[in-house]
């Protein structure tokens, strides 16, 4: 094996393949628990913690809520970002994945409204915040992991990895719910069911910490610390650099298409389709669990093309896709027929958003460079996922009571984020990525001579 930067021995298979399954197991960990409030906020929340005489008032509520949780994540984003660029990313993951499982098992032994009054809506808050917090920090130090692990011509494929964490968490998630529900009827899964789901998170939180506390640094990091070139305050260095400036702005604008289409298809769908279609709660939930299943596929897929095509290339026409696409599929979820109706959310959430979601994590790390990039990559998720993903059920619910229970204001939405999403894609500069790329590779030969020196 050769010598890297830092003097140390080329990762091996075995070390690549273990930061590969970090990722992927703490991602899921960590989807599986977040989503697992955006399935019940439709289903159990609406009832029980935020009663109302008219049921819409009690999902606007629950959705709230469902909300606050992507308010938190750029507080999470922001010191976690700040560890990952000053101490490691590897400290970041630790840290997030023991947040996450405390908060998710506590949400389940939380009494409802009846039992203790306005105390079961603020406990549910406080729990959601720290939910929040923890995936801000998680996905940062997940993507930069396997990105910075990966060769140069493979970033999109090994980045794509800790993506397939999102759907194999919503296949946990959802799946664990519909057995629930199938296993028991539905005074028991309303009553009491529903909180086995939260409380599973203690296992798959310890698992995950086993394999996570196995992994090495990453070797970019590990070039900054030989080198003496970290930030003392990512942060600030990230807002005063121009470029860093103008990526954090066009990758937010990006990612509105992206968090509005995955928190359409996955959660508004399921509380749209049995509200107020009437559908079967079990059926929307294995639809979007087998759309889940479909991403598992196509993620790696167009992680590994967009090392061929390239990542901006692909996301913006993915955002346009999304667009196109928001009205046939939601036709085929308005016919209330669990066939049409499944097809529509494979073809929307399984099939076209992986165009977006594959080749994200490369895409934005490599917006920014590696003194700065756990922050910048951080922020832009992060902080676009207020507006882009949190509000997003929030929204289309509202405007699904303006529409009198259609869809056309609600694909309206979907339509124009995407065409600004494509927009601000196609405005990030392929020469300013190659001046990143060089100075990553110049970064590289420093710390070489620092070795050899």
């Amino acid at each position: 094996m050769g010598d890297t930067a830092t003097g140390q021995a080329e990762p091996t298979r075995r070390e690549v393949r273990l930061v590969v399954a970090s990722s992927v197991v703490g991602t899921t960990v960590e989807w599986y628990d977040f989503f697992l409030y955006g399935t019940a906020a439709g289903i159990v929340f609406n009832k029980f913690y935020f009663p109302s005489e008219d049921p819409l008032v009690g999902t606007l509520l629950a959705f709230a809520t469902f909300a606050l949780g992507f308010v938190a994540r750029p507080v999470g984003g922001l010191i976690f970002g700040h560890i990952g660029d000053r101490i490691g990313r590897k400290r970041t993951l630790v840290a997030t994945m023991l947040i996450m499982g405390i908060a998710t098992c506590a949400i389940g032994l939380i009494p409802t409204y009846a039992s203790i009054g306005v105390a079961a809506p603020i406990l549910l808050v406080l729990m959601r915040l720290a939910q929040g917090i923890a995936i801000g920090g998680e996905w940062g130090g997940a993507v930069l992991m396997s990105v910075e692990y990966a060769p140069r011509n493979r970033r999109g494929l090994y980045g794509s990895f800790p993506q397939l964490g999102l759907a194999l968490g919503l296949v946990l998630g959802t799946g664990v719910f519909a057995g629930l529900g199938a296993m028991m009827d539905e005074s028991a899964f309303l009553s009491w069911g529903w909180r086995i789901a939260f409380l599973l998170s203690a296992v798959l939180v310890i698992a995950g910490m086993v394999i996570r506390l196995k992994v090495m640094e990453t070797p970019a990091f590990r070039r900054l610390q030989q080198t003496e070139a970290r930030a003392s305050v990512p942060a600030l260095e990230m807002v005063r650099n121009k470029l860093s400036r103008r990526h954090v702005l066009l990758g937010m604008g990006s990612r509105w298409v992206e968090g509005v289409a995955f928190n359409t298809w996955a959660v508004f769908s399921i509380s749209f389709g049995t509200g107020t279609l009437d559908m079967p709660q079990q059926t929307l939930l294995i639809s979007v669990m087998i759309a889940a299943v479909t991403m598992v596929v196509f993620i790696p897929l167009f992680g590994r093309l967009s090392d061929t095509v390239g990542r901006r290339t692909l996301f913006g026409w993915g955002a346009l896709l999304t667009g196109v696409v928001a009205y046939p599929a939601f036709a085929l979820l308005g016919t209330g027929t669990p066939l049409l109706a499944g097809a529509g959310l494979v073809l929307a959430l399984g099939v076209l958003y992986p165009v977006l979601y594959g080749p994200q994590a490369a895409f934005y790390s490599e917006m920014f460079p590696v003194s700065v990039r756990c922050t910048g990559i951080s922020f832009v998720y992060q902080f676009s996922g207020i507006f882009a993903s949190g509000l997003t059920p929030l929204v289309l619910s509202y405007l699904v009571g303006l529409d009198g229970d259609g869809y056309s204001l609600v694909v309206t939405y979907l339509v124009v984020a995407a065409v600004v999403s494509a927009v601000c894609t196609f405005a990030v500069r392929k020469r300013d990525l190659r001046l990143i790329a060089e100075a990553e590779e110049s970064d590289m030969d420093s710390a070489r001579d620092a070795v050899r020196s």
